[in-house]
């Protein structure tokens, strides 16, 4: 099937910028111009929606075109090497996330046990 920008974009459900900007990074061929328009495939769409998923379980758009030049010639340890990268960068944010929320609880804990009139401890311990 034949699509237009526009249909393309919302065959993947994309924006049409969001086709223009991942012709710009590279990570989707611009077809020639026939009669004045791109006509782009069905395999442009699932370019697209392999795109976004990628992007949904954390790939950063380098990422994505290291999987798509991957997706041209499989290769399962690559694939795992690279989502195994992920997964450390992914358990090291959830250590640092897990940190943020003991500390932004102890900051309630002490404005709960603190009365109204004095100095919070919370805004005190950020000017230490």
């Amino acid at each position: 099937m034949n699509y237009t920008i526009g249909r393309l974009a919302k065959a993947a459900d994309v924006h049409v910028e969001t086709v223009r900007y991942y012709q710009r990074r590279g990570l989707l061929s611009a077809p020639a111009r026939t009669t004045g328009f791109r006509h782009y495939t069905d395999a442009d769409v699932e370019q697209l929606r392999f795109i976004k998923r990628a992007q949904s379980i954390g790939f950063t758009l380098s990422e994505v075109d290291t999987l798509l030049a991957l997706r041209a010639k499989p290769s399962c340890p690559d694939t795992r090497a690279l989502a195994a990268r992920k997964l450390a960068l992914v358990e090291e944010r959830l250590r640092e996330l897990r940190r943020l929320r003991r500390e932004l609880t102890a900051w309630i804990d002490q404005c709960d046990h603190n009365p109204v009139t004095a100095p919070c401890p919370s805004m005190e311990r950020l000017s230490a």
